[in-house]
């Protein structure tokens, strides 16, 4: 029988530290602008396609 494979250790980013570490609050505040981006592109690709 083989012995286990070692699990690669792999570097921490900036985001994940993020996920890991934020509160509730600022992952809320986050995942709100986010969505209000999104949500401001995605009208203004409507608009583009109804002025076709």
């Amino acid at each position: 029988m083989a012995a286990p494979q070692k699990l690669k250790t792999v570097k921490s980013t900036p985001f994940s530290d993020f996920v890991r570490n934020a509160t509730l609050e600022e992952k809320e505040r986050v995942y709100l602008k986010v969505m209000e981006k999104a949500w401001a592109r995605q009208e203004k690709i409507i608009e583009q396609a109804r002025k076709m």
